[in-house]
């Protein structure tokens, strides 16, 4: 479901606000405008581009983290049933 290439995309993102969604059982990167469009109405945030950037505490991760990143949200996504 959350795989490296979606935090991945996300921090290449310029956009602070652009956010990872789940949205019907799969995970999206999302640009802020398009997280009012109908698509995404009642999808999940999971995390923006700031989160995700303060979280690893740099915007040019390892990959390792990045993998680990990925494995940690999927795991949350499974245990919220998404």
């Amino acid at each position: 479901m959350i795989e490296e290439r979606h935090v991945r995309e996300l921090l290449e993102r310029s956009e602070d606000d652009a956010a990872l969604v789940l949205v019907e059982g799969r995970a999206e990167v999302v640009a802020p405008a398009g997280l009012a469009s109908e698509p995404y109405r009642g999808a999940a945030v999971l995390m923006t581009r700031a989160d995700l950037v303060d979280r690893l505490g740099t915007a040019d991760p390892s990959e390792d983290r990045l993998r680990t990143l990925a494995s940690t949200l999927a795991t949350m996504a499974g245990e919220l049933g998404a």
